[in-house]
């Protein structure tokens, strides 16, 4: 989705939107199921202390409440308009809002640039409304908002007509509005509620990221959820990223629309293999996203991050009644980057003093179903365990939680988090519903507990990548290598030839590999090289970036003579190729050897400067195990990013092989990234395939460039 550009504005002053004392529905119905009625009998009904103003010419009364005639006859203070007027009609009323002294409108109305066409200039005159009128709108195509604890219910659907919605400290932002009230009542099944739910529709003037950067800010939110598809400003997404970092809020992060997005006709390797979602991914790793993928495990983050608890490590204990279930939860806690140190030699001789003979304590740790029933000498163990400093966190799974005196159970679990701040979390494996009472328990002091094992090891590991985040967030400037170096770029969008893109990458500091220039009427009789053979050789010419495609490459070409003949060769098959291409020669380079990794950069239209890595040249497009980071970027960064590629192991001495120059290669990776930052106006791509590595101490160089730019 890509919200059309407006005036800069003040921020809105969002509490008179999410909290209105008068809402006025343009276009109420008579018939209380229509779309113009529901909001009016949700508003009277449900418990809204505000003011609710019909307003319709057809009507003097509506509902039992007087109806006004149009918006400038209803009284005031009126802080949002419904909106719920044929598409053709919405401009006029926004203008007739703004003279009213109305702050907000929600637009139900469809018909707009979802449709095209005519849509398209009607959602165009819609946004001069706004910025003419000051009137800030949710929508348009949106379904409304909700705000739970004190049942401002201003939209219509089914997922409104639910008087008893849970109350949550949760915000949800959602690009659909009907998904996202039905995710609100699975969610609010599995007893967990929100404070905030909006409905973004078409996004004509409020975004998405408006609400989440506003919900971030707001005392009674601990938690942000999205439903998002897409956004116009990656750079605003990744600072809300980090000002949730800044905030110790998590964003639950639930992205669609990520398949068959690749991009087309791209020119380098770069922009193949580079889509929409890799960079998403990208900007909700450096932040303080976590992504969710269901109803079920949003469920299970909303309850682990409300328990207000973060682990300060990866090391995790597990305590069970089943050593089956303990197996599992370690398989998957193991997945989720968590370790499962032994206990100490003293919380062992603690255990074996009270615990039945046959428990086993290694981590998992199992204490057998003798235990059933006996929930003190369970919560003795958990104490044990719990003051064991060998740990960040602790998993619990207890057999007998249901009916009996499970909550007495409960009762004590509580008691114990109350004495720590290492996070808790419960592996339920019981129906809920026979086990209400505990739960209400665990609910009244936040303590997280998850229907299945793999469900509790999932949430842990979450928490723990949250709490990493904020443990390694870096300051927000970064040091320069080197300060900005002017360079003369074409007028036009061209692709550069590898002998000139050479250029801006050696003033930049990027190594790249020793070569020279033939003419084409020096290809037959060049008598000397000043470079070390074998060498490469390469057709030089604009109008064939992939060389070897067009079979207009030599390697290992051994010695002069057999270099003239190569030349003439590549020229040759570049003009059979394409024969109008322009030769501007023949390219020779001396041979580089190492760990063969490409090396790219792109401006992206919505997050600007990006840099990707992959190891293995064609194999990193096979595989797609490319690695993103926005540009620009220091070192560490860079390093980073090689060590998440999956054959980071080649760069440390695999099998008995020397280690890998990975100082040099960050280098590489992190000066490409400030001259694509710093040159962002004129750059569209880089492709650097391939870089090579050689062994620790002996660098890294570019062995073939690419540089396609754009019109300033």
């Amino acid at each position: 989705m890509t919200p059309q550009a407006l005036p800069l504005r003040q921020d809105p002053e969002f509490s008179r939107l999410l909290r209105p004392r008068g809402v006025a529905v343009v276009g109420a119905s008579a018939d209380l199921g229509r779309i113009g009625g529901q909001p009016v009998r949700l508003l009277t009904e449900y418990g809204y202390a505000g003011k609710v103003y019909p307003v319709n010419p057809k009507y003097t009364a509506l509902a039992g409440l007087a109806c006004y005639p149009d918006i400038a006859a209803v009284p005031q203070p009126c802080d949002v308009a419904i909106i719920a007027v044929a598409a053709k009609q919405v401009a006029a009323t926004l203008r007739q809002c703004g003279e009213a002294g109305i702050a907000f409108a929600i637009v139900f109305t469809a018909g707009f640039r979802e449709i095209g066409g005519e849509g398209i200039a009607l959602e165009h005159d819609l946004a001069q409304a706004v910025a003419a009128s000051g009137v800030r709108v949710v929508g348009p195509n949106c379904i409304g908002i909700m705000n739970v604890p004190e049942r401002i219910y201003m939209g219509f659907g089914p997922g409104f007509h639910n008087p008893n919605l849970r109350c949550g400290p949760v915000a949800f932002v959602s690009q659909s509005g009907g998904f996202a009230f039905s995710v609100v009542g699975l969610v609010d099944a599995q007893g967990i509620g929100f404070r905030y739910i909006v409905s973004g529709g078409n996004e004509a003037d409020l975004t998405t990221l408006d609400f989440i950067e506003h919900f971030l800010d707001r005392d009674d939110v601990e938690v942000v959820v999205s439903y998002m598809e897409g956004i116009a400003d990656g750079a605003r997404l990744r600072a809300i990223g980090r000002r949730a970092l800044d905030k110790r809020k998590p964003i639950l992060i639930w992205k669609a629309g990520n398949s068959g997005i690749g991009r087309t006709a791209a020119t380098s390797h770069t922009a193949s293999m580079t889509a929409d979602y890799s960079l998403y991914r990208a900007a909700f790793r450096e932040g303080g996203f976590i992504e969710v993928r269901d109803s079920d495990d949003l469920a299970d983050c909303i309850r682990a991050f409300t328990g207000r608890k973060l682990p300060r490590g990866n090391r995790i204990a597990v305590i069970t009644t089943s050593g089956g279930s303990g197996v599992l939860m370690a398989d998957h806690c193991d997945q989720e980057g968590l370790s499962l140190p032994e206990f100490q030699p003293g919380t062992l001789d603690q255990l074996r003093a009270i615990m039945p003979a046959f428990s086993t304590f290694a981590n998992p740790a199992d204490f057998t179903a003798q235990l059933s029933g006996n929930h003190e000498l369970f919560n003795q163990g958990l104490r044990i365990v719990l003051d064991d400093p060998s740990f960040d966190q602790v998993i619990i799974r207890y057999g007998a939680v249901q009916g009996g005196n499970s909550h007495l159970w409960a009762q004590g679990i509580a008691e114990l988090c109350a004495t720590t701040d290492k996070p808790l979390l419960i592996a339920w494996s019981r129906p809920p519903e026979l086990s209400a009472r505990s739960l209400a328990i665990l609910a009244e002091h936040r303590i997280p507990w998850c229907l299945t094992p793999v469900r509790t090891a999932h949430a842990a590991g979450v928490l723990h990548r949250f709490a990493d985040k904020l443990a390694t967030l870096r300051p927000a400037k970064i040091e320069r290598p080197l300060e900005p170096v002017p360079l003369a770029w074409p007028a036009a969008a061209a692709t550069l030839s590898e002998y000139r893109a050479r250029d801006y990458l050696a003033a930049y500091g990027i190594p790249v590999a020793k070569e020279i220039l033939l003419p084409p009427d020096a290809l037959s009789s060049a008598t000397a090289l000043d470079l070390r053979f074998p060498v490469a050789v390469k057709v030089e010419s604009p109008d064939i970036p992939h060389k070897t495609e067009a079979g207009a490459v030599r390697l290992a070409v051994a010695d002069l003579a057999a270099m003239r003949a190569a030349a003439q060769a590549v020229v040759a098959s570049a003009r059979a190729f394409k024969p109008d291409a322009r030769i501007e020669g023949v390219l020779v380079a001396e041979m580089q050897q190492g760990l063969e990794t490409i090396v790219g950069a792109l401006c992206d239209p919505y997050f600007g400067p990006v840099v990707l890595f992959g190891v293995g040249g064609i194999t990193t497009e096979l595989l797609k195990e490319v690695s993103y980071r926005f540009a620009p970027f220091d070192l560490q960064t860079a390093k980073e990013m090689i060590e998440e590629n999956r054959l980071a192991p080649l760069f440390k001495g695999y099998r008995g092989r020397a280690p890998l120059d990975v100082d040099a290669l960050a280098g590489v990776l992190s000066r490409l990234s400030w001259l694509i930052a710093d040159h962002a106006a004129h750059i569209g791509e880089i492709d650097l395939n391939p870089v090579f590595v050689r062994v620790a101490g002996e660098g890294a160089c570019v062995a073939d460039a690419l540089i396609v730019t754009r019109a300033a």
